[in-house]
C-alpha cells in the first residue's frame, strides 16, 4: 500500500452501491465471525472438559468483559466516522492527525481501564450474583482478561481507523490471526495444561497481544498513512473534541445495551447453575445472529461517513436500503433454527440435559430478537455515519434503561421461572425501538429534502 494512494483505492464514494457495500460488508463480517468465537471456543472447551460451575464461571465473566469491549468498540467507532468522513473529503491531514489522536487517548484510556476493573472486579461479580460455586473462578477469569485491555484497545483502534479508511480487509486477517492463536491456546492450555478458566483467559489476552503488535509492525513495512512511532503519538485537541463529541455517545448506548444483558444475567444466576448456563449458552448465539446485522452496521458507519462527507447522501441511504435487506435476510436463518431445533443449538455448546431442558423456553422466545436487532442495529449504524450519535445513544439508553431494566425486573419477580416472558423482554424491546427509529429516519429524510430543496432556489 503506498502512501497518499490509499484514498482513492479505498474510496466507498463511487461505484455500484450493491457491490461496494457487499465486498466491504464481508470482510466485516468475517472479522466478526472470527472475534465472535473468541468467547464462543471459549465456552466450548470448558464446556467439554471442565465442570457446569466452569461453564457458568466463563459464562458470567464474558458478560463482564463484553462489556468493557463493547465501550471500547463504541468509542473507536468515532475514529472510523471521523477517518471516512475526512477520507471522503480526501483531507489526509485530518486523517493523520485523527489517528494519532486516537492512539495515544487510547493508550492512556487502557492503563487507567486496567486498573479500575481490577478493582472493581468482586463488586461488578457481587452485582451480577454470580452463584458461589462459580464466584472463584469467574473473578480468575475476568482479572486475567482485565490485564489484556490494552490489547483490546490497540487492535480495535487501529481496525476502526483502517475501516474508516475503507479497508475492512486487514483488520480480518489480524482477527484471523488472533483467533488461530486463541483456539489452539484453549486446547493446549485447558486439555493439555489442565488450567482451566485461567486458561483460556491466558490465551485469549495472549493471543490478542499477537493480532496488535503484527497489526503494527505489517503497517509500517507497508507504508501506511501513518506511521505507528511514539513521535507520532500526540493529541490535537480539536480533534479530540470531535472524536469525543461522536465517540463517547456511541460508547455509552453500547454500555447501556451491555448493561440490561448484564442485569438479565444477575436475574438469571439468581435461578441456579443451570439457568445461568443456558442464558450463557444463548448470549454466545446472540453474537452470532445478530452478527450481519453488527456487521453490517459498522459498514454502513463507514459507508455512510464517507458519502456524506463526499457529499452524497442518497448514495448513503440506497446503502441503508441494501443492507437492511441482506441483514435481515441473514439474520432470519438462526431465528427459523431457534423456533425449530433449540435443542440442537444448546446441545453444540453443552449436553448436560438439564441445561437443555432449561433453556429451550429461553431460546424459543428471545430468538425473536435476532431479527428486531437488525433493523435497530442497520438504522443506528446508518445515523452514527451522519454523526447523529445522540439520537442513537439516547434511544439505546430509553430501551435499555426506561424499558429493557424495569420490564426484566417486573417478570422475574412475579414469575421467575418462567424463562419464556423473560426471553420475550428483549425482541419486545427491540421492536418498539425499531418502530420509533423509521420514524425518526423519515422526518430526517424530509428535512434534509426541504433544506436541499431551499438550497437550490
Amino acid at each position: 500500500m503506498q502512501k497518499g494512494k490509499t484514498i482513492t483505492e479505498n474510496n466507498l464514494t463511487k461505484g455500484n452501491v450493491l457491490r461496494i457495500l457487499f465486498t466491504f460488508s464481508l470482510p466485516f463480517i468475517a472479522a466478526n465471525l472470527i472475534q465472535a468465537l473468541y468467547g464462543a471456543v471459549d465456552l466450548f472447551v470448558i464446556g467439554r472438559y471442565c465442570s457446569p460451575e466452569s461453564v457458568a464461571a466463563v459464562s458470567t465473566g464474558t458478560q463482564v468483559t463484553q462489556i468493557i469491549t463493547s465501550m471500547i468498540t463504541g468509542l473507536t467507532l468515532g475514529s472510523t466516522i471521523l477517518v471516512g468522513k475526512y477520507t471522503g473529503m480526501q483531507a489526509e491531514e485530518d486523517i493523520k492527525k485523527t489517528i494519532g489522536t486516537t492512539l495515544t487517548i487510547f493508550a492512556a484510556a487502557a492503563l487507567i481501564l486496567t486498573a479500575a476493573m481490577l478493582l472493581a472486579a468482586d463488586p461488578i461479580l457481587k452485582l451480577l450474583k454470580t452463584p458461589a460455586p462459580s464466584f472463584d473462578l469467574a473473578r480468575t477469569y475476568v482479572k486475567i482478561c482485565f490485564c489484556g485491555i490494552f490489547f483490546i484497545c490497540g487492535y480495535n483502534a487501529i481496525s476502526a481507523i483502517l475501516r474508516g479508511y475503507g479497508d475492512s480487509r486487514r483488520p480480518m486477517l489480524f482477527i484471523a490471526l488472533s483467533c488461530a492463536l486463541n483456539i489452539i491456546g484453549d486446547f493446549a492450555l485447558v486439555k493439555g495444561a489442565g488450567l482451566g478458566v485461567a486458561g483460556v483467559a491466558l490465551a485469549t489476552i495472549g493471543s490478542q497481544a499477537v493480532s496488535m503488535i503484527a497489526a503494527i509492525l505489517y503497517l509500517n513495512r507497508r507504508r501506511f498513512i501513518f506511521t505507528f512511532r511514539l513521535q507520532n503519538l500526540r493529541i490535537d485537541w480539536k480533534k479530540a473534541k470531535e472524536l469525543a463529541t461522536v465517540g463517547i455517545p456511541i460508547s455509552l448506548q453500547e454500555c447501556m445495551v451491555r448493561l440490561s444483558f448484564l442485569y438479565l444475567t444477575s436475574i438469571t444466576n439468581r435461578l441456579g447453575i443451570y439457568a445461568a448456563s443456558a442464558v450463557g449458552v444463548a448470549s454466545k448465539y446472540d453474537i452470532f445472529a445478530m452478527l450481519p446485522a453488527t456487521s453490517i452496521a459498522n459498514a454502513l458507519t463507514a459507508i455512510t461517513a464517507q458519502n456524506y462527507g463526499a457529499g452524497k447522501p442518497e448514495r448513503a441511504r440506497k446503502s441503508l436500503l441494501a443492507g437492511l435487506t441482506f441483514a435481515l435476510a441473514a439474520s432470519s436463518l438462526f431465528w427459523l433454527w431457534a423456533q425449530l431445533s433449540p435443542q440442537t443449538m444448546i446441545a453444540v455448546f453443552s449436553q448436560d440435559p438439564a441445561i437443555i431442558k432449561t433453556g429451550i423456553p429461553f431460546f424459543t422466545a428471545c430468538s425473536y430478537d435476532y431479527l428486531a436487532v437488525t433493523l435497530v442495529f442497520c438504522m443506528n449504524g446508518y445515523l452514527n455515519g451522519r454523526s447523529q450519535t445522540i439520537f442513537t445513544m439516547i434511544s439505546s439508553c430509553f430501551g435499555a434503561l426506561i424499558l429493557r431494566i424495569p420490564l426484566i425486573y417486573l417478570v422475574s419477580t412475579h414469575t421467575p421461572d418462567n424463562l419464556t416472558r423473560i426471553g420475550s423482554i428483549a425482541p419486545a424491546v427491540s421492536f418498539f425501538m425499531a418502530a420509533y427509529t423509521s420514524l425518526y429516519l423519515i422526518h430526517s429524510y424530509r428535512h434534509e429534502k426541504r433544506a436541499m430543496s431551499q438550497s437550490t432556489h
